[in-house]
């Protein structure tokens, strides 16, 4: 099992398939590298070298007790980037995973960075705030402690239905991906996801993005009933300069699943122009 370890000591499990232009991913709350499977197996075919970790706690790395936080999340994803001597990488985040990118750009500086997607990601703000009155109220985020607390595998399951959408008319979403959410889900530590449940919900991440300095795309589903698009996909619009924004009519939060044939085909798009010819081209 791949690993590698973080500067204070975290190992941290990662897969790394393929040859060609960099292409890290950072996956989304509760789940895993797992998450990404079939935009890794998609742009690896098509000649791209395709990464992504477990973030700390989550998956198959190793669970903290602390350090459950966006800063610290963006540190271990720089201390991927070193431990593999990736250059001119294009970063990919789904929901937190938009976060950590965003948050480790802002660190870390884009001498290794090429361009940047974020897809149904949390910035700039969930949170309703008076200078975010679009977000969610803190209750929303309270409910979501307590139910992790209270029956963890239930929420799980109960979580997987709106996260995809399957809770809408007519949808197709299959009890296979619902079960998928859930098995990942259970692998995170209680305590680093219910720590996450902070970073995600309460971490002011405006700054973050007027930092994003490199070609963005940024996708989003407009009937995502996670993250909604208002003040994020489309407040992260306004604050990215020349951010390319994609929303995809009808998607949920779970995009990166249930519209996996368009979210590649963008991917492989936005990459063959920003993150240069793989040799497969």
């Amino acid at each position: 099992m791949s690993t590698f370890q973080t500067k204070d000591g975290t190992r941290i499990y990662y897969k790394d398939w393929g040859t060609g232009p960099a292409v890290v991913f950072s996956h989304g709350w509760p789940l895993s590298a797992d998450a990404w499977d079939a935009q890794m197996f998609f742009l690896g075919q098509n000649g791209y070298r395709v990464i992504a970790h477990d973030r700390r706690g989550h998956g198959r790395s190793q669970q903290t007790w602390d350090g459950n936080d966006l800063d610290t999340y963006a540190d271990d994803l720089n201390d991927l980037v070193h431990a593999l001597d990736l250059r001119e990488v294009t970063h990919v985040g789904h929901s937190t995973g938009g976060g950590e990118v965003a948050r480790y750009i802002a660190r870390h500086g884009t001498s290794r960075v090429n361009a940047a997607v974020l897809v149904g990601a949390i910035p700039p703000s969930m949170l309703k705030t008076p200078a975010n009155p679009g977000g969610l109220p803190i209750e929303v985020f309270d409910d979501i402690r307590a139910n992790l607390l209270a029956d963890r595998s239930q929420f799980f399951r109960d979580l997987s239905e709106p996260f995809y959408g399957a809770n809408r008319p007519g949808s197709k979403v299959s009890q296979g991906l619902r079960d998928s959410f859930w098995r990942q889900g259970m692998q995170a530590g209680i305590k680093p996801a219910y720590d996450c449940i902070k970073a995600f919900s309460e971490t002011d991440q405006t700054a973050d993005l007027a930092r994003l300095d490199v070609p963005t795309l940024i996708v989003h589903g407009d009937d995502d009933q996670i993250v909604p698009i208002g003040p994020s996909a489309h407040a992260a619009a306004k604050l990215v300069k020349d951010a390319i924004l994609k929303v995809y009519p009808g998607a949920s939060h779970g995009l990166t699943a249930t519209h996996q044939d368009q979210v590649n085909n963008d991917l492989l798009e936005f990459l063959k122009k920003h993150a240069g010819q793989s040799p497969a081209s």
